[in-house]
């Protein structure tokens, strides 16, 4: 069910439209831009004029004339060049409003065209820690896939492993360098594994003969070579561990876990199609695709270089084709930095090519980075790479000195403390990335990110953790929910936005885009705040009034818990700092 005020305006203009002769695809509304005048707005007298050669103002007069005989239509005039301005009456806004508080989606429609999408987020390579670089792959990524299901699209998110490259070999040889042998290898956890990598690639940046050495012990790994697969398997698994630790810690999740590894079978086969299609050919030693000239030449896709290793072209090729003959997918959606813009060009060419995801959409999304107050990557107070989990754990100190400590409150003991610290600082964290469009990087704001005003995580929260409160008072008290009336401003202003939240989650969908529900849902917090100073609950003129204020209430709690769901985001039930100050 979608609830959307729009759709019936629109719905009644298509009509008019078709009355008077007009071209219906400009029969639409969208939210007025000045709200002190009308609720909607209609521009469409403007295009039409500009096709018929007509007065703009005569055709929105006439269009006027007709939307004044809708009795859900409250005021209706023409102002400018032929601007349409719309205000309804508030019998219809609480009718709305009182179907979206009964409707378990909250007036929230699903996609007409249900399919299944792959999401690739993640990235993290293995056998090096996860640092600040990886938070907005996963949290990004997070929200997407919670919106995509949400509308009704089948999903599988796969976080995609860096697993099987020379890296590999770099610190197998750098072991086997320290060590004599891999017999210790088994013994290592991620941060040992992390300072062998180090030195690695240091070692081969200097040293061409450690490199060259990287180069032919990866090369036995991806043939087979039974020592080293037992010991890349171990180097796998205590990654993979570490990682998962830290996505369990930001609630990031995944259907897969796939790898480049579990491409390497199938990049025979893109090869033999290459060949059996005749796009590929010898270069230098090397097999390639070569792609189209034009305005922006790009270099070729390389399916196996020189020393005959495959490359990340063709494994992430080979993924493509994986996905489409065992997933079936019709679209794939990949998150990177805009470092991977080429590469991934590449690869969707080299698809096409090959043919071997017909009717596939490839689409990537390319996100800014996450900067420190300088405007570089956000690194430690020493100058390294920030790792994530020093970033979780120095979130959640920031959001102790606002809770008070274990045993302080009833029925808040040590591990409800810590459950209740990682649920902020997790908000936080994710809000203050997602609240940025994906496309620009933002600085982490250390001192501000966790405060409970201004627009941040915690701010939302405690703004549910609020209406909880009242929630609760208002059944101590004997008052039941209500029937919605609309008698102040500040409750029409409210109700308003609450019949946005279809639109707001769509409009997030289509455009790839969580910062929409992050602007809604900090908005929604504010008019509700605005509301509550104004309107009396429990002290309303009669029960009547206080049983409608109330629903309101309880139907703002469920749209910002939903939004927040919908960012990767949970909502507590109380917010202790909340309560210490008094409900």
């Amino acid at each position: 069910m979608n609830l959307l005020l729009e759709n019936e305006l629109n719905n009644v203009l298509s009509d008019v439209f078709e009355k008077n002769g007009l071209d219906k695809k400009f029969s639409f509304v969208k939210v007025s831009d000045r709200p002190d005048l009308s609720d909607f707005q209609c521009n469409g007298a403007l295009a039409l004029a500009k096709m018929t050669h007509k007065n703009p103002r005569e055709i929105a007069a006439l269009i006027a004339g007709d939307l004044q005989k809708i009795n859900f239509i409250d005021t209706i005039s023409v102002d400018g060049p032929g601007f349409i301005n719309i205000k309804l009456n508030n019998e219809f806004i609480a009718s709305n409003i009182n179907k979206m508080a009964s409707d378990e989606r909250l007036g929230c429609g699903e996609v007409e065209d249900k399919h299944k999408v792959v999401l690739d987020y993640g990235g993290p390579n293995v056998a090096k820690e996860m640092h600040v670089g990886h938070l907005r792959s996963g949290v990004i990524g997070e929200s997407i896939r919670r919106i995509e299901k949400f509308v009704g699209n089948e999903v599988t998110a796969d976080v995609h492993l860096g697993d099987w490259g020379t890296p590999m070999g770099m610190i197998l040889a750098e072991i086997i360098k320290t060590d004599g042998n891999l017999d210790k290898v088994f013994s290592y956890d991620i941060s040992q594994i992390t300072e062998f990598y180090k030195r690695a690639n240091i070692r081969c940046k200097e040293d061409e003969a450690a490199k060259e050495t990287a180069r032919k012990i990866t090369a036995e790994l991806q043939d087979g070579n039974t020592e080293y697969r037992k010991a890349w398997q171990h180097l796998r698994n205590e990654s993979v561990k570490a990682i998962k630790d830290n996505y369990e810690k930001l609630d990031v999740n995944f259907d897969l876990w796939w790898g480049e590894s579990d491409a390497h079978e199938t990049c025979g086969k893109i090869v033999k199609i290459a060949r059996e299609k005749g796009v590929s050919e010898i270069d230098n030693g090397a097999e390639i695709i070569r792609l189209e000239e034009g305005n922006k030449p790009k270099p070729p896709v390389i399916l196996i270089k020189s020393d005959g290793g495959y490359t990340y072209h063709t494994t992430d090729i080979a993924t493509i084709k994986m996905r489409v003959d065992d997933l079936h997918t019709d679209e794939i959606v990949y998150f990177t930095d805009s470092r991977q813009t080429l590469h991934f060009e590449q690869v969707f060419e080299g698809v096409g090519k090959l043919g071997i995801a017909p009717n596939v959409k490839l689409k990537h999304i390319v996100f800014g980075t996450v900067n420190g107050a300088d405007g570089k990557p956000f690194k430690t107070r020493d100058g390294g790479v920030m790792n994530l989990e020093t970033l979780i754990e120095i979130s959640k100190d920031k959001v102790r000195q606002s809770l008070p400590k274990a045993g302080e409150v009833d029925g808040y003991g040590e591990k409800e403390i810590e459950k209740l610290t990682s649920q902020i600082a997790v908000a936080a964290i994710k809000f203050q990335d997602l609240k940025n469009t994906i496309a620009s990087g933002y600085v982490f704001e250390l001192d501000d990110f966790a405060k409970f005003e201004g627009k941040t995580g915690p701010y939302i929260q405690y703004a549910i953790a609020r209406i909880n409160s009242v929630l609760r008072k208002a059944k101590t008290t004997g008052l039941d929910l209500g029937k919605v009336l609309l008698q102040t401003s500040e409750e029409r202003i409210l109700a308003l936005k609450l019949a946005q939240v279809h639109n707001v989650v769509m409009r997030a969908h289509n455009e790839k885009e969580p910062s929409i529900i992050a602007d809604y849902t900090y908005n929604l917090a504010q008019i509700f705040s605005t509301f509550y100073n104004a309107c009396s609950i429990m002290n309303a003129e009669n029960t009547e009034l206080a049983a409608s204020r109330l629903t309101l209430a309880k139907l703002v709690r469920d749209v910002l818990t939903l939004m927040l769901y919908l960012l990767g985001i949970e909502a507590p039930e109380v917010m202790l700092k909340a309560e210490n100050q008094g409900e």
